[in-house]
């Protein structure tokens, strides 16, 4: 195997361990991080659990992503979520599978996982003392150097093959291969700043725009604001898109050009499994609002009429529902109709419900009219909330878009148009639901670029 120097570029999950397969392969490896910490937006992931993989079968995983999921079957062949659990269990590190088969470890801190990555660079890392041992693979492994506070302006690329990498301070650094794992461009704050989508696209790469994933929602209602904070528990959403306008082009022989037609969409909808909701300041969000959130942006395009409906009672029909307040009720005929709700609603939410209802809170219960209590189901059976927008990218959990796919082999990560260029992680144009599967492709694409450049000619 021939030695070579590979930059590596962000030190997020799929370039950590992009960094650690090169040097397990016997390569030496320059780790370049903008922040001081290693795996900073890492730390956030799962509420601070770290959600690390998933479980499911090969196929379920692919279903999972938004599209171009396919892209990514070589790259789960070499490295999978077996291969992942693995990986941190025999670094001592317990893995434990919970519903949905999310799987998290067994501290329940994304600090473990961090921990691990950083003790696993460092046993590679130049001035531990570290000596290179044979392993089957390769008669020795690499050295890793890791640079904090250094970003990448600009990779060197020459007679169509990369030369190296100009970092801040506009300092020169050569490599033989270079492996941008920058990240998106959700939470900014952590260092993804969009940095290595333009210097992919100084390189000819197109880039396919960045958009939202697993975002909030914002509504138009201003009621909203009171419900701030509020989490629904076994709900069901119904997204519902109506009236949106696309273009199609066609061919106007009269003026020898070519034409757009616009067309009106078919009504779409999406009926979301039982799971939970929140109320933001401004919309709603959780698991079920982010799931859906990516397809809510692509509605958004068509300028449709879009709108949620929140069934807060999905285990009972309209008529269970009635016949359980007209019982309830006539059992507390004299008590005000706002307290008899308790047993149903969150205090804040009952008081949101009549505002909108236009019921009188203090009403008694014994006085409430058949059309009145109608309203009320209506409100707990179908509460609808139009959707004006997804939350600012910045917002986001994940980047939607990136690195075109075309332009990647999916053998290897390495670029089409610059040889020795290589992609991992969030830089890539896919995304999937929550659950795992993000974090997955982000250490399975950066164990196949990692790999890739370590082994090529």
């Amino acid at each position: 195997m021939h030695k070579h120097t590979i930059i590596v570029v962000g030190a997020g999950p799929a370039g950590m361990m992009a960094a650690i397969r090169a040097a397990q392969l016997g390569q030496d490896v320059v780790l370049l991080e903008i922040n001081p910490i290693l795996g900073r937006k890492l730390l956030l992931s799962g509420k601070g659990r770290c959600n690390l993989t998933n479980t499911s079968d090969l196929d379920s995983f692919l279903k999972r992503f938004w599209g171009n999921g396919q892209f990514l079957r070589d790259a789960f062949k070499k490295f999978f979520n077996r291969d992942l659990m693995e990986f941190f269990e025999k670094r001592g590190l317990g893995m434990r599978v919970e519903r949905q088969a999310r799987v998290f470890p067994v501290t329940d801190t994304s600090s473990s996982i961090t921990d691990v990555l950083k003790k696993e660079l460092e046993k590679y890392n130049v001035g531990t003392g570290f000596k290179p041992v044979p392993t089957k693979t390769c008669c020795a492994n690499g050295k890793v150097k890791i640079l904090y506070k250094t970003s990448a302006r600009d990779v060197i690329v020459k007679n169509g093959a990369v030369a190296g990498v100009t970092v801040s301070g506009a300092k020169f650094m050569p490599a033989d291969r270079v492996i941008l794992a920058c990240g998106g461009v959700s939470y900014s704050f952590t260092g993804s700043t969009g940095e290595g989508f333009k210097i992919a696209a100084k390189l000819g790469h197109n880039i396919v725009p960045l958009r939202a994933g697993l975002a909030p929602l914002i509504v138009k209602q201003d009621f909203v604001r009171d419900l701030e904070g509020i989490t629904l528990k076994n709900i069901r959403i119904k997204f519902i898109c109506r009236g949106g306008f696309k273009t199609r082009p066609y061919r106007d022989s009269r003026r020898d050009s070519t034409m757009c037609c616009p067309y009106k969409t078919a009504e779409k909808q999406i009926v979301t499994p039982v799971g939970e909701l929140l109320f933001t300041a401004n919309g709603i969000s959780g698991p079920l609002v982010l799931t859906h959130s990516g397809t809510i942006g692509d509605w958004l395009k068509d300028k449709g009429n879009i709108y949620a409906e929140i069934d807060m009672k999905p285990g009972l029909t309209y008529e269970q529902l009635d016949a359980r307040l007209l019982r309830d009720f006539k059992l507390n005929a004299r008590k005000a109709l706002k307290n008899t709700l308790k047993e149903i609603l969150p205090l804040r939410l009952i008081d949101t419900c009549l505002e909108v209802i236009k019921i009188d809170a203090d009403e008694k219960c014994g006085q409430v009219k058949q059309a009145e209590r109608r309203q009320i189901i209506s409100f707990l059976k179908g509460l609808r909330l139009d959707i004006t927008s997804v939350a600012r990218i910045e917002e986001a959990m994940v980047t939607r878009g990136g690195v075109s796919l075309k332009e990647i082999n999916p053998r290897t990560m390495q670029s089409r148009l610059v040889k020795g260029l290589y992609f991992a992680g969030e830089m890539i144009d896919v995304d999937a639901d929550t659950g795992g599967f993000n974090l997955q492709a982000a250490f399975s694409t950066g164990y196949l670029a990692g790999e890739s450049a370590a082994t090529a000619m």
